[in-house]
């Protein structure tokens, strides 16, 4: 399940079957979005409803299957069930009847695990209410407060929407800059965007255009040209950007093109430093020196499109990099969400495209068990720029104004 062009914040629902979340679901939304039964099992598999809590704003609830769905499609229910952790932003564990065990001690385990927010929520409380024994026992076992709720008198529901804005993370609703800390007023930047075989028939990619977007919000002017024609244009007009961003296809070019006193950089690097976990991939690029024959590294692209036949994941940039390194290396791609077809540990190196199309916390997600099991991972233009000698230059706007020193330049 992706997030695909949705970047509101995503609010999961979790517990048992027949706990009531389906309930918590219509009551939120004000209307009957979700199936409710008596019959446990009733939510088979993960459904995204979009709409507005009055109150907060607008977000995707994941309705789930019940943790404790039992049988072989239990099983798939279940697993389908904990792949949603990667796209969420918040959290509800639904318990009810003063019950915990050993299903909600590994939802919250796997909740730590993904440092995922998380509110427990005691739900049917007009049915049975929330003992002080079964309080306290929750805050022993997790550190976090009940919060007593129910779907049909709806008690407490003011304070449970004033909870959900108070407890979701600031990043999963406010957008900061992509390119406004190194931009300032009335500025020129110069985005170089060939028109090859993968560009949008009439249009540009959504990098190009959320740049532009950030550069306009920024009170800055963006001039947007193809590769062919800078040289013709800064000689012609005399223009001095303050910034030119590339699509890392034509790094090389651009970097021949743009004189070495504008800061340059691409799209993809842009987007690693806003969304990615840029200290991980400074450190990952320079792992593509050490890769060894046999080696096997994953690309991973965050969204499924037209695989042309120079495709960049699946063909150019495992080109590029059996070339610098003069090596027999194996590579991978996978699509979207899509599972990886090995354990992460197989894996040398992770090469993450710049995941335009999904948020931030699904792609620390995505790659949160790489890291954790110290597999060096990396992005799409960082690798580009690495193995085509301009790294430095590349990453230079984004690590020239640290007090610390990087040792990557």
């Amino acid at each position: 399940m992706s997030k695909g062009r949705e970047s509101k914040p995503h609010i999961g629902i979790y517990g048992r079957r027949n706990n009531g979340k389906s309930s918590l679901i219509n009551c939120l939304a004000g209307q009957d979005i979700a199936i409710v039964s008596d019959h446990a099992g009733t939510t088979t598999d993960p459904v995204k409803k979009s709409f507005e809590i009055t109150g907060f704003g607008p977000v995707i609830l994941v309705d789930t299957a019940g943790i404790d769905d039992s049988g072989e499609l239990g099983e798939k229910r279940i697993e389908r069930t904990l792949r949603t952790l990667e796209i969420i932003d918040l959290a509800l564990l639904i318990v009810t009847n003063n019950s915990w065990g050993g299903f909600e001690n590994d939802l919250v385990g796997k909740f730590n695990d993904y440092d995922l927010t998380y509110i427990i929520i005691h739900s049917k409380s007009d049915i049975e209410e929330p003992t002080d024994e079964f309080r306290n026992a929750v805050f022993a076992s997790t550190g976090s407060t009940l919060f007593e709720f129910s779907s049909t008198d709806k008690r407490n529901y003011e304070e449970l929407i004033s909870l959900i804005g108070s407890t979701i993370p600031e990043h999963s609703y406010k957008t900061p800059a992509l390119l406004g800390d190194l931009i300032s007023y009335g500025d020129i930047v110069l985005l170089i965007t060939p028109i090859d075989i993968e560009a949008p028939a009439g249009r540009l990619i959504l990098p190009q255009v959320q740049a532009i977007r950030d550069i306009l919000d920024n009170d800055a002017v963006a001039i947007v040209i193809k590769e062919t024609e800078v040289d013709a244009f800064l000689k012609k007009t005399g223009i001095r950007p303050a910034l030119a961003v590339t699509d890392s296809q034509v790094f090389n070019k651009a970097d021949a093109s743009v004189p070495r006193d504008i800061p340059l950089t691409s799209f993809s690097i842009m987007l690693a430093r806003f969304k990615g976990d840029f200290e991980s991939y400074l450190k990952g690029t320079t792992k593509i020196s050490g890769l060894k024959d046999g080696d096997r590294v994953l690309l991973l692209e965050s969204c499924s499109h037209h695989v042309a036949c120079d495709d960049i994941g699946r063909v150019k940039i495992p080109r590029w990099i059996s070339n610098f390194t003069g090596k027999t290396i194996e590579y991978d791609v996978v699509a979207g969400l899509d599972k990886l077809p090995r354990p992460v540990t197989d894996y040398s190196l992770i090469i993450q495209c710049g995941g335009c199309m999904i948020t931030r916390r699904q792609l620390h997600n995505r790659l949160h068990s790489a890291i954790k099991a110290g597999v060096p991972v990396t992005n799409y233009g960082m690798a580009i720029a690495y193995v085509q000698g301009i790294f430095n230059r590349a990453v230079a706007p984004f690590v020239k104004n640290r007090s610390n020193t990087i040792d990557y330049l």
